[in-house]
């Protein structure tokens, strides 16, 4: 695998950060190309447990460099914030083993104070955001009004920018949501406490991918969120405001010649879901808060509680053609041993009509899950490192998704340790 996507299949929350720091081990370089700080990728190893929400998961590898790609949504602030968090727990981050795009965008502090501004205005129709600035960001950013980071080796372009920025910005703020202006001040205050602080890291790292595939290195692309919340291809509106796909990998980390050789997609053995929109397979009531407390889901950015249900065969098998995944990552299995029989989603009923195939957005509403059961295991499998040492019935429901969704499962967690994987 030596240009290797690991990507989400599903609604996000898959596990992906925790199969990013497992794989890195074979990987030289790690590289975020899309998303911001608005979801997190949590990951336990020896060094303890970490919700990363900027940083590449392969942090924790002293030997692999990360990189932030000109796809990101680059918040200086909570970024910062986040360095010095993983560098208290003894986490080593240089400019050697972090490098940041000097193509990325930075997400102003506008754009968080926008995001909150616009779901309060939605009201009951709002979209479900992490108020974390995302959506206003890449609004911005194809408005082509954004400040890149490399502009902060420019000091001159810099002023003039944020004055022009300001001016047209401030116009939102108040004439659309009465909101008090921002200051050049506010501006240079935020510069210089978050800003410069990254500064030593920003660089041309699409120079340093070409020079590292030049130099035979293998290189991991780590994604944000899932298929079906993607911008073009997910529940629109309820997605998010940039290509969660592996396809965007190349685009959004500075190396757009490249080509993928194997794209990992990450499903869990169950669905979860953070936020607002169409989610046919949930479930409600005792049912639902049992799976919540055994898989302890709940957001690593926002701590909402997320929505759950059985695994959705239909959404699946969508993401992963979506994906164009090579292989399938399946986590937290061991969360079903408590389960006599196991629901799954197989099938979605539209309109009377019996479907496998994932519908028009706006046709979901409508869908109702069509539920079938397997049986349990009812036993604890966090031990097991062996496929042959799973028990019967365990086999049998990846077994099971494997055929539904036409690709092989290559891996199979029973826990969230980093050794707590098992390899088909």
């Amino acid at each position: 695998m030596k240009n290797c996507a690991i990507v989400g299949i599903n609604w996000g929350d898959e596990g992906k950060g925790r199969m990013v720091d497992f794989l890195t081990d074979h990987y030289d370089v790690v590289v975020r190309y899309q998303g911001g700080g608005n979801a997190g990728h949590t990951v336990i190893n020896s060094k303890g447990r970490f919700a990363l929400h900027l940083l590449p998961s392969g942090i924790f590898r002293s030997e692999v460099v990360n990189v932030l790609g000109n796809g990101v949504a680059l918040d200086p602030e909570n970024l910062w914030i986040e360095m010095q968090d993983v560098l208290s727990k003894g986490i080593e981050l240089t400019p050697k083993n972090l490098k940041i795009s000097d193509r990325a965008s930075l997400l102003m502090p506008w754009h968080r104070e926008l995001d909150g501004l616009e779901e309060n205005r939605l009201a009951d129709k709002k979209y479900g955001s992490t108020k974390q600035g995302i959506a206003p960001f890449y609004s911005d950013k194809y408005q082509k009004k954004t400040v890149l980071a490399g502009e902060l080796f420019y000091p001159e372009r810099l002023h003039a920018h944020l004055q022009d920025l300001l001016e047209w910005k401030n116009l939102t703020l108040e004439k659309v949501y009465g909101a008090e202006p921002y200051t050049m001040d506010d501006l240079y205050a935020w510069v210089n406490e978050y800003c410069e602080k990254i500064k030593p890291y920003i660089c041309d790292t699409g120079a340093y991918l070409r020079s590292a595939q030049q130099e035979g290195k293998n290189i991991l692309f780590e994604a944000q969120l899932g298929a079906l919340r993607d911008l073009d291809y997910g529940i629109y509106p309820y997605t998010t405001s940039s290509n969660t796909t592996a396809a965007y990998a190349p685009i959004g980390s500075g190396l757009p010649s490249l080509q993928l050789s194997d794209v990992v997609g990450v499903v869990k053995a169950y669905s979860t879901c953070v936020g607002e929109g169409p989610f046919v397979c949930e479930m409600f009531g005792e049912e639902a808060e049992k799976l919540r407390e055994a898989g302890e889901e709940y957001g690593a950015k926002t701590g909402r509680a997320r929505r759950v249900g059985p695994v959705d065969l239909v959404a699946t098998r969508y993401g992963t053609e979506v994906q164009a995944a090579t292989k399938i990552a399946l986590t937290k299995l061991d969360v079903l041993s408590y389960m006599e029989k196991i629901p799954v989603c197989t099938h979605y009923l539209v309109d009377g009509q019996k479907t496998d195939r994932f519908p028009f957005p706006d046709a979901l509403d409508k869908a109702e899950p069509v539920i079938e059961y397997c049986e349990g295991w009812n036993c604890d499998i966090a031990g097991v490192r062996r496929w042959e040492d799973l028990p019967e019935a365990a086999q049998k429901y990846v077994l099971m998704i494997e055929e539904a969704i036409g690709c092989k499962i290559a891996y199979v967690s029973v826990g969230p340790e980093r050794e707590s994987i098992i390899l088909r």
